[in-house]
């Protein structure tokens, strides 16, 4: 049974920076492409950032040279170190997982099979 445990939320205020982690279990973690996702409140689900078996990483606009991705295959637990937030960083944190596959860079945040159940980030001012 494949689990993703996202820990590291919580409240941090404006500048500050946080360090989200996600431990994964039943899957062999370093043949997957894995992912964090987050869903503010009255917004879609949005992609922040990705990291596939190879290191390659994206990331949305919003976050670059704020926030950075890592992974450690042989901790199975995947990062997002987040520096210099601000009020639009405040959502529920999701860690994905999807299967090694071939994809297109444009569309890293597809194609996810498996979720975590989130963690809260909120920044206050």
């Amino acid at each position: 049974q494949v689990q993703l445990v996202e820990s590291g939320g919580g409240v941090v205020q404006a500048g500050g920076s946080l360090r989200l982690s996600c431990t994964a279990s039943g899957l062999t973690f370093a043949n997957y492409r894995v992912a964090w996702f987050r869903q503010a409140p009255g917004k879609e689900r949005e992609g922040v950032s990705c990291i596939d078996w190879r290191g390659n990483t994206y990331y949305t606009d919003s976050v670059k040279g704020r926030f950075t991705i890592s992974r450690n295959d042989d901790k199975n637990t995947l990062y997002l170190q987040m520096n210099n937030m601000n009020a639009e960083d405040t959502a529920m944190y999701y860690c994905a997982a999807a299967r090694r596959r071939s994809y297109a860079s444009g569309f890293w945040m597809d194609g996810m099979d498996y979720w975590g159940e989130g963690t809260l980030v909120t920044i206050s001012s």
